[in-house]
């Protein structure tokens, strides 16, 4: 175990605090491989009732009173009988065949107490009673470390050669007819009584080596599959447990008990001191609007059943949980309506930034925040910086009852899907891959809070014909311009300057990033032609948001700086939440789109498309100088790349074009004279010089000309 290693590595290295410091770090380790936490879904029930035969086949430990098929551990070739009636008195003779087959069945790797009934092809072979439909011999081995080798195998296989699977309980079958089987062996399943109760969930973890506090979830039967962390989340699926490691063994943990208060003090620079951390509401309909709990009924002989919980509300997900346990209907509904509240509970998080006296805390600890009710858990934990972050997730306030339960739904507004919000533009490149067509997006939501997506239609001949254009991506958080940004330069973090919009929805909701988050590429959006990024979001009421701390004209589009007017869209970019239209558009071309949802008026307005060029032309070139050089002025600038975004230090940008070529436009007096040049520079001569001059430069692209870079001169005798 990581946690174990690395204790004792930082303790050599650093002491105390080294010690402490490698405990989390192998905490950390151990929660990603061997527990990470993801969606609890258990072996699927079909694994307990197909019967297999295969090398390294996994033998679960049992618990309760479960069926089970187990697995073929030992077999015969099928045995031949035959019996000759007849021939006298002139008939013939008739023979008869008939097979058989001895076989042994793994059930389980732990001791049990016996096996009831047994099914065969779903026909019980034994009953209840004790007493075999079809003729076989019959032994049970129930795990016992002493339990002899079985006789039949011995003779068989040979002394010294047959092991007696001690602390493994199997069953044997002795020459088992298979007519009623069609000559093979069966698939076969057993009521196995490996304990005379009911079993609590936390006796369960600890029979396999976790501690448990608080789980006292009864279980008639459960199933413990081929590895532990299969197991306890199958355990934390069925109680809402959650698994935590001190360094040495596994606790499962569960409902609110003793708790470490905490603080937020708002440590790092960018932290918020809040005192309860940042807070994160996934939307509604991230949880699953329907649950089900696949498990054993016992009242149904065992067979698979399936208890659902739905709530209210949007969404159209639906997960599902097989639980390799045996329950009643009640408690399964039950669970099944507890585990769908969780799931909704753990919508929230908080985000706690804390200093060294939080390197204690581990994942799956309890905590109490500032200002916060309840109790929450680490879900998870990490260190940068020297500073210490917890996300934390809430705790039910009381365990899940193991009581029947006609089941619960988990209150939610009704909301409607209303009209579709189109808004289509062309994306600047956010990756070094050079477009080779306009790079039409489109970004869609709802009017209200039910909607997913529609259906396109596209127009490239001003709505006399229409073509599909697929559907719309995930919905987008999006809006209006209402304050403009106002101008700024494209080279600086605008801290002085804002602008605030209104989102489509009062659901929709914009977030603080840092600057590490927004270097990566974080709260990208557009404003009217403009790519820009915020740092901070703040909510002014109802759908009004204020956009500060912005990074502005991103990804060569500083041309459309300043250019914004009130009622212009506004657009969170994300990748899932835009649509590429394939669509053949020339630059400077429109096209029209319609939306097809289900509450779209039939009379809706077409949307234009305009291709800018934004994502084909290179950007303008940059940093235009002239320099005296005797009588003579040398003319330079820098040429930028659609495909060099990222800053890689002693490495030019790459060219991104066929080819490098400029067009240079010098304005004279009156005259206008047209240069292509092959390099970023020129040369002129004392008799250029002697009236003043504008130069405009732009690079010559693949797809066409960039947008203008400029440069004005007074004549070479003005000393201005």
């Amino acid at each position: 175990m990581a946690t174990v290693v690395l204790t004792v590595a930082g303790g050599l290295i650093g002491g105390p605090f080294g010690a402490g410091l490698g405990s989390l770090i192998g905490n950390t380790i151990d929660r990603q491989l061997l527990f990470k936490q993801g969606p609890r879904e258990g072996p699927r029930l079909a694994d307990l009732r197909v019967q297999t035969s295969s090398y390294g086949t996994a033998v679960p430990q049992l618990f309760g009173t479960i069926r089970v098929a187990g697995s073929v551990i030992w077999a015969t070739d099928l045995i031949e009988h035959r019996a000759t009636e007849g021939g006298g008195k002139g008939r013939p003779s008739t023979t008869a065949y008939s097979y058989t087959a001895s076989f042994a069945v793994a059930l389980s790797t732990r001791p049990i107490l016996g096996v009831g009934r047994i099914w065969a092809d779903g026909q019980l072979l034994r009953g209840a009673a004790g007493d075999f439909k079809v003729r076989t011999g019959f032994r049970l081995y129930t795990g016992a470390e002493d339990q002899p080798v079985d006789p039949l195998i011995v003779s068989i296989e040979g002394a010294g050669k047959a092991p007696a699977h001690r602390g493994t309980a199997y069953a044997v079958f002795e020459d088992l007819e298979l007519a009623t089987f069609g000559n093979r062996i069966p698939q076969l399943s057993f009521e196995v009584i490996a304990d005379a109760e009911p079993v609590p969930a936390g006796r369960i973890a600890q029979a396999l080596g976790a501690a448990a506090e608080g789980l006292t979830t009864s279980l008639r039967g459960f199933s413990a599959q081929d590895s532990l962390r299969t197991t306890l989340d199958a355990l934390c699926a069925a109680t809402g447990a959650w698994v935590q490691s001190d360094g040495n063994a596994l606790t499962l943990q569960t409902g609110p008990g003793a708790a470490r208060a905490m603080s937020d003090g708002g440590v790092g620079a960018d932290a918020e001191p809040t005192g309860r951390g940042v807070r994160a509401i996934a939307p509604a309909d991230a949880a699953p609007r329907r649950l089900s709990i696949g498990y054993y009924d016992p009242a149904r002989d065992y067979q698979a059943g399936v208890q659902q919980a739905s709530r209210q509300g949007t969404g159209t997900r639906e997960t599902r949980i097989d639980l390799p346990a045996v329950l009643d209907a009640g408690s399964a509904k039950a669970m099944a309506a507890g585990a769908l509240a969780r799931t909704d509970l753990a919508r929230e998080r908080r985000t706690l930034t804390l200093g060294w006296e939080a390197l204690t805390l581990a994942p799956g600890a309890r905590v109490t925040i500032d200002g916060a009710p309840g109790q929450w858990r680490v879900d998870r934990w990490s260190l940068e910086n020297m500073v210490v972050k917890l996300e934390c997730v809430p705790i039910a306030e009381a365990p899940l009852s193991g009581a029947a339960s006609p089941g619960r739904s988990v209150p939610a507004p009704d909301s409607q899907r209303g009209s579709t919000i189109l808004v289509p533009f062309e994306l600047p490149p956010l990756d070094e891959v050079a477009a080779t067509a306009p790079n039409l997006v489109v970004a869609a939501a709802g009017t209200g809070s039910g909607w997913r997506r529609a259906a396109l239609l596209a127009s490239g001949d001003g709505g006399a014909s229409w073509a599909p254009a697929g559907e719309t991506a995930y919905p987008a958080i999006l809006g209006t311009v209402r304050v403009p940004p106002g101008p700024a330069r494209a080279a600086l973090i605008d801290g002085a300057g804002y602008a605030e919009v209104e989102l489509a929805r009062a659901d929709m909701a914009l977030a603080n990033a840092d600057m590490a988050a927004l270097d990566a590429g974080a709260n990208l959006a557009m404003l009217g032609d403009e790519l820009l990024q915020f740092g901070r979001a703040t909510n002014l009421g109802g759908n009004r948001w204020r956009l500060a701390q912005l990074w502005r004209g991103r990804r060569g589009s500083e041309a459309a700086i300043g250019t914004q007017r009130a009622g212009d869209h506004f657009v969170l970019v994300t990748r899932d939440t835009l649509k590429a239209l394939e669509l053949r558009v020339a630059i400077g071309a429109t096209v029209q789109l319609l939306a097809q949802g289900s509450d779209d008026p039939i009379d809706a307005p077409a949307v234009p498309a305009r291709s800018t060029g934004i994502s084909l032309l290179p950007p303008s070139p940059v940093q235009l100088r002239a320099t005296r050089q005797g009588e003579a002025t040398r003319i330079g600038w820098t040429r930028r790349s659609r495909v060099g975004w990222v800053w890689r230090d002693g490495v030019d940008v790459p060219l991104g074009e066929e080819s490098e070529r400029y067009q240079v436009e010098i304005l004279r007096g009156g005259e206008r004279s047209v240069l292509l040049l092959d390099a970023p520079g020129l040369t002129l001569s004392a008799a250029d010089r002697a009236l003043p001059l504008t130069l405009t430069v732009r690079q010559l692209g693949t797809h066409g000309l960039s947008p203008a870079a400029q440069l004005s001169l007074p004549s070479l005798g003005d000393d201005r």
